[in-house]
């Protein structure tokens, strides 16, 4: 007797909300007097940030009144040592530091928990044995292991509760990975002074918030657009340094914005944008940020992207497999590689390679007029949560579970999706989010084969054959694909294949109905996938067969459409039409 596999309910389609804020860098040119005041700036600035962030640690847990008051009695103490509003840009980003701590504490508690149920399973049950689905280590040794890792997370998980239920977490303004380089100097590659320049200007604070009400922006850090001039007031202890009237210093050098800069000028013109100077000391620049919030923008809906063609990508370590697809779900052209390697790299260099890949998908996109891109919605939570712990179908632990994971934890999944999003609706196409579910198994093994016949010389493999099941559920298309009902009978099998000899391109409606000369139509370039005219779908099986049915689109039903026949009596893909 067969038992058939009940496939897990798929999440629907969707199309991914663009994004709600734009940030645009551009360098800042100074001379010697320039940098002095913005030094002594940050450093003023930053020792308040400091003490600010100490005060709110000591604090703890507040609900919403208490936290209210809390940051009205501390805003008041630091406008006496800078201004109102460089005070409520002080308390602002230390709300939002403690508030990343708690979540990160958060994160970490349900981590903790995870691998400890899961390791509590499996040291109850013998090693080498198994109780019901719970498997148990394969060795006393690595039974005895574990169960000392047992005691250290459980220990770990105590300590993170306590942290969370008094509310002091630990918060370095600057980085931890910083902080512990001092005494790691040269694994880090750093001299002391290279060091400490590199830890003062990490914690120097120099961010204005906007104000949607005042020119240019906001009344702490102002761009002019047409003069291109930059100043900033200055707080009470530092006006000596003021070359403007009203505690204000402008810069020397006129300030332009190399991209992006009619819409920042436009912002700043006729809403609030806040400006953010930072300082980079490995490159000794000093930079500036600009960013703001966009008025949200009606989107395309899930119909209205499906009737043009898409680009469907598939994320994987060191490369993107592309694909382009119709609205039927055929394959145009000849899937594509785009590299992405981030391994060993810093995280502008990382930032940088996706943003150059995102461009080239941009551009494919264009290519093909192309109104979406579709991606997986990838997270891995369970597999990040549980760590080496995590026994799913993939290897966790050994060797070839170390690399594993750190195939996954080196997959810029948020990064790219994040930046997919910016710059795909900086271009004018949308972002199509699909469940990533056995998209690679039944890509591989329903479309790797016909996309080998089709295109011998390119070098193919499972990956492009997952972009094109991406793109086809993001088109609500099956991926699967169904065995033939009836098989072709001796004297079509061999009238087509003597076609095929001639060189000829017939339909499948003119194969079944006997003709014997070709069509005068012939595609250029063959596609996967094409459907059959309805006149062939409508056409009784030969030998008692049964009527094959039209793949309908259904978002809501993907596993009821993504059926299997058997394998042993699968039909191939017709190639050509």
């Amino acid at each position: 007797m067969s038992h058939t596999k009940k496939l897990p309910k798929m999440a629907d389609p969707f199309v991914v909300a663009p994004p709600s804020g734009a940030r645009v860098r551009t360098r800042l040119v100074l001379d010697g007097t320039d940098r002095v005041v913005l030094e002594t700036l940050g450093a003023h600035l930053g020792s308040l940030a400091s003490s600010d962030l100490a005060r709110r640690v000591k604090e703890g847990s507040l609900d919403a009144k208490a936290n209210t008051g809390s940051r009205k009695a501390r805003k008041q103490q630091l406008t006496a040592a800078s201004s109102s509003r460089w005070a409520g840009a002080i308390t602002r980003t230390t709300e939002d530091a403690y508030g990343l701590a708690k979540r990160n504490l958060t994160a970490e508690k349900a981590s903790l928990e995870a691998r400890i149920k899961k390791i509590s399973s499996r040291v109850k049950v013998e090693a080498g044995e198994q109780k019901g689905k719970v498997h148990g280590y394969g060795t006393p040794q690595e039974r005895w292991e574990n169960q000392k890792r047992l005691q250290v997370l459980s220990s770990r998980l105590v300590e993170v509760e306590e942290q969370l239920e008094s509310g002091r977490s630990s918060i370095c303004r600057g980085g931890k990975r910083l902080a512990k380089n001092r005494h790691n100097l040269e694994p880090a590659c750093q001299s002391v002074d290279e060091w400490r320049g590199a830890w003062e200007s990490s914690r120097w604070f120099i961010t204005a918030d906007g104000e949607r009400d005042k020119v240019w922006g906001n009344e702490t850090v102002r761009w002019h657009p047409e003069e291109g001039w930059i100043e900033i007031k200055l707080p009470a202890p530092l006006v000596h340094l003021a070359n403007r009237p009203y505690g204000r210093y402008r810069l020397s050098c006129p300030l332009s914005w190399s991209q992006r800069g009619d819409e920042v000028a436009a912002q700043a013109t006729s809403g609030a944008v806040r400006y953010d100077i930072t300082y980079d000391p490995a490159k000794a620049r000093w930079y500036i940020d600009a960013s703001w919030k966009t008025a949200a923008t009606a989107i395309a809906s899930l119909d209205q992207l499906r009737r043009g063609p898409v680009v469907s990508l598939d994320l994987n370590v060191g490369h993107l497999a592309v694909s382009v697809l119709d609205c039927y779900g055929n394959l145009i052209g000849v899937p594509t590689t785009i590299p992405l390697v981030l391994d060993g790299l810093s995280a502008s260099a990382r930032d940088a390679r996706v943003r150059d890949a995102v461009s080239q998908v941009l551009a494919i996109a264009d290519a093909h007029r192309a109104g979406a891109v579709v991606i997986e919605n990838l997270d891995f939570v369970e597999q990040r949560v549980e760590g080496r712990e995590h026994t799913g179908n993939r290897l966790s632990r050994g060797k070839k579970g170390k690399v594993l994971r750190r195939h996954i934890s080196g997959l810029p999944t948020a990064k790219l999706r994040d930046r997919l999003t910016q710059m795909s609706y900086n271009a004018g196409v949308a972002v199509i989010a699909v469940d990533p579910a056995y998209t690679s198994k039944w890509g591989a093994e329903h479309w790797l084969a016909p996309l080998e016949a089709q295109h011998p010389q390119a070098s193919l493999t499972g990956h492009h054959a997952a972009s094109l099941a991406i793109g086809r559920r993001g088109l609500a298309q099956r991926i699967r694909r169904r065995a033939m009902s009836a098989r072709t009978s001796p004297e079509d099998e061999e009238r087509a294949t003597a076609i095929a000899s001639k060189g000829w391109t017939m339909s499948t409606t003119e194969i079944a109905d006997g003709l014997d000369e070709p069509a005068t139509h012939r595609e250029p370039e063959p596609r996967i996938g094409r459907r059959r005219p309805p006149e062939a779908r409508t056409r009784r099986a030969p030998n008692g067969g049964s009527q094959t049915t039209v793949p309908t689109r259904s978002e809501g039903d993907q596993e009821a459409q993504d059926r299997s026949g058997p394998p042993t009596e699968q039909e191939s893909v017709s190639l050509s039409v």
